[in-house]
Formats: C-alpha cells, sequence, structure tokens
C-alpha cells in the first residue's frame, strides 16, 4: 500500500509539472512591466507570473515570521519550566470550553 501512495503521489507531480509546462508554453509571449522612475522590463509571462508568485509566497513567509518567533519562544520558555519544576504544570481548561 505504500508503494502505491508513492506512486500516486508521483504521478500527482509529474501530472502538476505537465500543466505548469503546458501553461508556460502557451503563454511565451512578451509582456512588458512599467516600474517607477521610467523603469521598463519585458519578459515573457510565465516568469512575470511566476514572479508575483514567488513574492506573494515570500511576503506570506515573513508576515508569518514574527508569530513563529514567539510561539517558539514560548515553547522554550514553557520547556525549561517544566524541567526546573520536574513536574508538569497542571492548570484548569478555560472557562469557555466545555468538560468532557
Amino acid at each position: 500500500m505504500k508503494n502505491i501512495t508513492r506512486y500516486l503521489g508521483l504521478a500527482a507531480k509529474i501530472l502538476i509539472f505537465m500543466l505548469v509546462l503546458g501553461f508556460a508554453l502557451k503563454n511565451s509571449h512578451s509582456v512588458v512591466f512599467y516600474s517607477y522612475l521610467g523603469y521598463i522590463w519585458q519578459a515573457p509571462l510565465i516568469v512575470m507570473l511566476g514572479l508575483a508568485f514567488a513574492l506573494g509566497a515570500l511576503t506570506g513567509v515573513l508576515a508569518l515570521l514574527p508569530a513563529l518567533v514567539r510561539l517558539r519562544r514560548e515553547v522554550s520558555r514553557k520547556s525549561r519550566a517544566v524541567t526546573e519544576n520536574d513536574a508538569p504544570d497542571v492548570t484548569a481548561p478555560p472557562p469557555d470550553l466545555p468538560v468532557v
């Protein structure tokens, strides 16, 4: 069963690659990007779309970075507190959660 899921994953990756490649080949005409101060850049459409995707993903990662650092700091602080006390800190559940 493990090999079947591996092959299905590989087939899905190949299918996605073929779809992106076909999209790139169909949209290979050149587009113009006008920027500030008269800067003009010409490139194929797929390059522009790829750059827009990469910049969007980078922006998303950078937006999540402060929360990730805060959560890691909180986890390390709590793990230090547990190792210092040698007993887990047992607290009551928040009052807004139903008791099951």
